[in-house]
């Protein structure tokens, strides 16, 4: 079935790329070539929490165009196709992946628990992030697969930070937003 996007859907996809753009200016260095710890998974923890599965992929599909054609919105200023298939892309990826399943598990839900919404942005925005940027990156860098997934231990707790703030953030807006405007509903 197709989807038709409205004015304030395209509105909202674009707001959220923009938002994810702005939080990869957000960085702390890792050593041993490791992607930078960034706000990115923030931003899409919200855009499938508010958006939906395919507002909310889509919105990073666009990030990820807006940088592959060379504007600096990934990480740290950097841009670039060369990105997407160097140690980093991977996570990339898991951004179009997790901003839908995180949508997926929580649209269509008049009024979604907090518990709803952070199992949701767990589950899709750091798990299924973390896969294909785990196994790209261990790829890359030569690393075997264990110890790449030790690699990402110093990141859960700023996920688990993200997850609880983006979960409480998510629940006030979509109590406050008639359920006409809530883009998750549409």
């Amino acid at each position: 079935m197709k989807q038709k996007f409205a004015v304030l859907d395209l509105v909202l996809v674009a707001l959220f790329a923009a938002l994810t753009a702005i939080m990869a200016y957000i960085t702390v260095p890792m050593p041993a070539g490791l992607p930078p710890i960034t706000g990115q998974t923030f931003a899409v923890m919200l855009a499938g929490l508010l958006l939906g599965a395919n507002k909310g992929a889509m919105s990073q599909i666009i990030y990820i165009l807006l940088g592959v054609v060379g504007l600096p919105v990934f990480a740290g200023g950097t841009a670039g196709l060369g990105i997407l298939f160097g140690r980093s892309g991977g996570f990339l990826f898991g951004f179009v992946l997790g901003a839908y399943i995180v949508g997926k598990l929580t649209e269509n839900k008049a009024k979604p628990s907090l518990k709803t919404l952070s199992f949701a942005a767990l589950f899709g925005g750091v798990l299924v992030v973390y896969i294909p940027g785990i196994l790209q990156m261990a790829r890359v860098l030569g690393l075997p697969l264990e110890t790449a997934v030790g690699f990402m231990l110093p990141f859960l707790p700023g996920d688990l930070i993200k997850v609880a703030v983006s979960s409480l953030l998510a629940q006030r807006i979509l109590l406050a937003l008639p359920s006409k405007y809530r883009p998750s509903l549409n």
